[in-house]
């Protein structure tokens, strides 16, 4: 999608205040929960390849949809779900397409709903090999497999900016040079203002201010 566009700065796949923030992306939604299947068997909680089996009994229906967060008053994108790894948006929408993103750093602004969330970064290395990243707040410990590395992710209350350094990453975990990233899926449950690549870490004072996140100031009682 990308691969042929100059790169610099700050490259963005998602705004919920754009025009039509999911334009670029694939939304599936699990089927609803019934009452049989709340039930499900506690063995099946455990990280795998191929999605996170973390259940919330307490969500029957699945959405991706806008949503007004009343925190930083905006519009954002609430993905909730009572099954992680079939409620999710996918960029590229369409799965033979790429991302060619090469900007090392990718930023997600993400805001904390004190459930099950987890999000997948796809790239290529020097090697030709596809590599997985996925980063979600219920794993201890991180684990490195030949073709994906799971890890934990700590969030704060609220609303979050989470970066990934991919090239540091694919380095510690396969000794490779980070070539591109190819696919970004985010798992339910969360809301999203932004996500984003750029070329480096920039402080709060280089951001444009579009890019920013504006909380409300605590006023001291």
């Amino acid at each position: 999608m990308f691969k042929n566009t100059f790169q610099s700065g700050f490259l963005s796949i998602l705004y919920s205040l754009g025009t039509e923030p999911l334009q670029l992306w694939h939304t599936e939604l699990a089927p609803p929960i019934t009452n049989n299947d709340s039930h499900s068997d506690d063995s099946n909680n455990h990280d795998n390849d191929h999605g996170d089996d973390h259940d919330d009994p307490q969500e029957k229906h699945s959405h991706v949809h806008m949503v007004d967060d009343d925190l930083i008053s905006s519009k954002v994108i609430e993905l909730l779900s009572p099954n992680l790894s079939e409620t999710y948006i996918t960029c590229p929408a369409l799965l033979d397409r790429t991302l060619g993103i090469k900007l090392p750093f990718i930023i997600l602004i993400a805001k904390n709903l004190g459930k099950y969330f987890s999000f997948e970064i796809q790239v290529l290395d020097d090697k030709g090999e596809t590599r997985r990243f996925r980063a979600s707040n219920y794993q201890v410990a991180t684990r490195v497999k030949p073709y994906i590395t799971t890890m934990p992710m700590r969030l704060d209350p609220g609303w979050n900016q989470i970066v990934f350094n991919l090239a540091d990453y694919v380095k510690r975990a396969y000794g490779t040079n980070y070539v591109e990233t190819t696919r970004v899926t985010v798992h339910a449950n969360c809301r999203l203002r932004r996500i984003y690549f750029t070329d480096r870490l920039y402080a709060e004072e280089e951001l444009p201010a579009e890019f920013k996140l504006f909380l409300p100031v605590q006023k001291d009682a």
